[in-house]
């Protein structure tokens, strides 16, 4: 550590500088990184310490879940202690795990109006009216000592932790449940998430659904494609042309809940730590990940569609291209793999009368598709 520049110094120089140096060291405008400081200091209790400033802590965070650097890194860049830099790493971990709480929420808890993004476009107006946002699964690398690996090593072959979440349409996360073994089936974790009522998640009222792919269980709002039809739209891209009333339903559901795919998209690109995880203790791996996804929230809701890496996956025929590319040079990151697998924990709920339910509701959404041809 023998720079003459301090971490201060270069912090003040980046938030001085052109945006684009904002961008690359932590992952966001200057304006937002402002805008995420003020709040963590009013709101979460981000205080500067005596040797230390809150917006250095702040870089220090944003440094390492942006770029994946390590410690020793860090040491170099902020000319501060390997101790240090861990301290303060800690520190805004804990405050932005507190802000998730707030921030990974429904925007209307009451889902009382049609999404903007589904009321403005024909393609699923009036069909998926009430439609309130999408869910999936996502594998993340888990460091964990050789003989605490094996639960965590799924169809990846790596220790993984399996993600949950749900996303609106917006592209901003409204609940996640993190931590889980890479080995676990989603629809084991879809059913933990929905019934236990200390997670607080996000209930479609009656008459409303979120989108789910065929790997989890079709129950009363929660809407799945046609199973043993064509899906996914790369499938569509390569064949022939979409016909019959299943597969054109399938084409439309796919679309729509590509958002929940776009949005680990977005994730993934812009914190690099989530490619490259620390050793850090698993409990704090987790705790990583849902912070990647709180400040996801706050970049989307403070500069909506202004930033970069959004604007790329909003753009869904650019987005799967970027997916596919991810998934051949890290293998695969979507579970969409795991669609017709029933080695999960549905207990027969997808064919009770919720199911049938569910069913009449894609057959009537189908019809109305096919009749507005």
């Amino acid at each position: 550590m023998d720079s003459k520049q301090s971490g201060e110094t270069w912090i003040r120089e980046i938030l001085d500088g052109h945006e684009s140096r904002c961008m690359i060291n932590f992952r966001m405008s200057k304006i937002v990184f402002t805008s995420l400081l003020r709040v963590l200091e009013t709101r979460y209790n981000l205080q500067t310490a005596r040797n230390i400033s809150s917006s250095e802590m702040l870089g220090i965070f944003l440094y390492i879940l942006g770029t994946g650097a390590k410690v020793s890194q860090c040491r170099e860049r902020f000319q501060r202690s390997g101790s240090t830099i861990s301290q303060y790493f800690a520190i805004v971990l804990e405050k932005v795990s507190r802000m998730a709480i707030d921030l990974i929420a429904p925007e209307d808890p009451f889902f009382s109006s049609i999404p903007e993004q589904i009321r403005n476009d024909s393609r699923y107006m009036p069909h998926f009216k009430d439609c309130i946002g999408a869910i999936d699964g996502t594998h993340i690398a888990a460091i964990l000592p050789p003989n605490e690996q094996i639960p965590y090593i799924g169809r990846k072959g790596i220790p993984t932790q399996n993600v949950m979440a749900v996303c609106d349409f917006n592209m901003c996360f409204t609940f996640v449940m993190a931590g889980w073994e890479g080995s676990a089936h989603d629809t084991r974790i879809f059913l933990d998430a929905i019934r236990d009522p200390k997670y607080k998640f996000p209930h479609p009222p009656n008459g409303k659904y979120y989108l789910v792919d065929s790997g989890y269980p079709q129950m009363k709002g929660y809407l799945g494609p046609y199973r043993g039809q064509r899906y996914h739209l790369p499938d569509f891209r390569r064949g022939r042309p979409v016909s019959g009333k299943e597969e054109i339903f399938n084409h439309s559901h796919s679309s729509l809940r590509s958002v929940i795919e776009r949005t680990f998209g977005v994730l993934k690109k812009k914190w690099a730590i989530l490619r490259d995880m620390p050793s850090y203790s698993f409990e704090k791996q987790t705790m990583i990940v849902v912070a990647t996804m709180t400040i996801h929230n706050f970049i989307r809701k403070h500069v909506g569609r202004n930033d970069a890496d959004f604007m790329e996956y909003e753009d869904i025929n650019r987005a799967y291209e970027n997916i596919v590319d991810s998934e051949n040079a890290h293998g695969r990151e979507s579970d969409d793999d795991d669609d017709d697998d029933d080695d999960g924990d549905d207990d027969g709920e997808s064919n009770n009368s919720s199911g049938f339910e569910m069913e009449l509701i894609r057959d009537a959404i189908a019809s109305s598709l096919m009749n507005s041809l």
